[in-house]
């Protein structure tokens, strides 16, 4: 299945074009390799996303056309979950400020 519209239906993220950004701007990856909006998901490979100033990375369980809520969240399992250096430093920083 294609990355983006696995994405959409493990309810990673909610539109498939989100997803295709995300590639297009190299922020998405599938086993450490940069992916393509088309580029093909199986069981057990390992998408890292980059947001902003927040990175997961999922392992894929599962790949379904098609999946309930419930279902949805049975597809992959978070691995892990950075957010930024520099963001929680500014937050604490602003702290002490205060």
């Amino acid at each position: 299945m294609r990355i983006d519209k696995y994405l959409k239906v493990a309810r990673i993220l909610k539109r498939r074009e989100i997803g295709k950004q995300l590639a297009l701007n190299e922020r998405l990856f599938i086993n450490g390799k940069a992916a393509k909006p088309s580029s093909e998901v199986k069981a057990g490979d390992e998408i890292r996303i980059i947001f902003g100033h927040r990175q997961i990375l999922l392992r894929v369980l599962e790949v379904r056309d098609s999946a309930s809520k419930e279902q949805a969240f049975s597809m992959y399992e978070v691995l892990e979950e950075i957010k930024e250096a520099y963001q929680m430093k500014a937050q604490s920083e602003q702290d002490s400020i205060e």
